[in-house]
């Protein structure tokens, strides 16, 4: 028994499962996109965290990590059921083709499972829809949740293309327009302004112990 899954947001830098292979390459007709709330890693129900979803447009690629789950059925339906409550928000697990870099002709592996979101407000709950980078920005900015703040999300991100060597158009200008709302240099310093928000740490300082245990959980499962 085998699976392969495609990540392209936080499963880039920080998979959260025991896989067997990691393969860095890209799936076609689609691109990354911020669309989809998340109210329990990044954000809240009252303010929801912005996080990537992927839309369909052809021609496009989307560049990311594939993993993959070996060792038979009991083992990849425990990976499974971690992905699952994991990525919660996205209602749809698509199967798509994946290409190495230098081989765009042929794909090197069908079926792979990516999780996907319906881009329809009214039957997705989770999908906020595109809006005006500023917007998005201060969105992003200010959301914070039991798995830290949205901002770091998009920021870990950007790190996470850059190192595999495919940085994201989408992700640097949103990055630069977050570190202008932040007032923060490239290199992410504040200097002028501060948002206001709890971080993890001053979280876990005033929480109950079985909440604390809540959060361990679901910063291990942050998507």
């Amino acid at each position: 028994m085998v699976f392969w899954v495609f990540g392209y947001g936080s499963l880039v830098w920080n998979p959260g499962f025991e896989y067997d292979e990691k393969v860095i390459g890209f799936i076609k007709d689609y691109r990354r996109v911020f669309d989809l709330a998340c109210i329990d890693h990044r954000g809240t129900p009252e303010s929801p965290a912005r996080t990537c979803t992927l839309e369909n447009v052809e021609g496009a690629i989307c560049w990311g990590a594939a993993y993959c789950v070996r060792g038979g059925a009991e083992r990849e339906r425990l990976s499974m059921e971690y992905l699952e409550r994991r990525e919660c928000e996205y209602d749809k697990k698509t199967l798509v083709d994946f290409y190495k870099e230098g081989e765009p002709s042929e794909p090197a592996l069908t079926g792979v499972i990516v999780f996907t979101s319906t881009p329809d407000k009214l039957s997705n709950k989770y999908y906020l829809g595109p809006a005006p980078l500023e917007e998005m920005a201060r969105q992003i900015a200010t959301a914070h949740g039991p798995c830290g703040n949205n901002r770091d999300y998009l920021f870990s991100l950007e790190r996470a293309m850059f190192a595999i060597g495919h940085e994201d158009d989408t992700v640097i200008e949103l990055a630069k327009e977050v570190r202008k709302v932040l007032g923060t240099k490239g290199n992410g310093i504040p200097v002028e302004k501060k948002i206001s928000g709890s971080s993890p740490a001053a979280l876990k300082s005033h929480m109950p112990a079985h909440q604390l245990r809540s959060l361990q959980e679901a910063v291990v499962m942050d998507s």
